[in-house]
């Protein structure tokens, strides 16, 4: 009897670090994509606002 509630209370424990690790995974991917999201939007407005300075300095 006692061995079910032992092996019960061991899948128990290792499902919660799994869940753990997997929500820190994605945690981890969520940050590294906002970052990459981020740097993509500042560039692409950077390069907007060069041109148009060009474009604007020609006239």
């Amino acid at each position: 009897m006692k061995k079910p509630v032992l092996l019960s209370v061991l899948m128990f424990t290792l499902g919660l670090s799994a869940c753990a690790e997997f929500k820190s995974a994605g945690r981890e991917i969520g940050h590294a994509t906002k970052e990459v999201t981020t740097t993509i939007g500042h560039t692409s407005r950077d390069i907007v606002n060069d041109i148009g300075d060009e474009i604007n300095s020609e006239e």
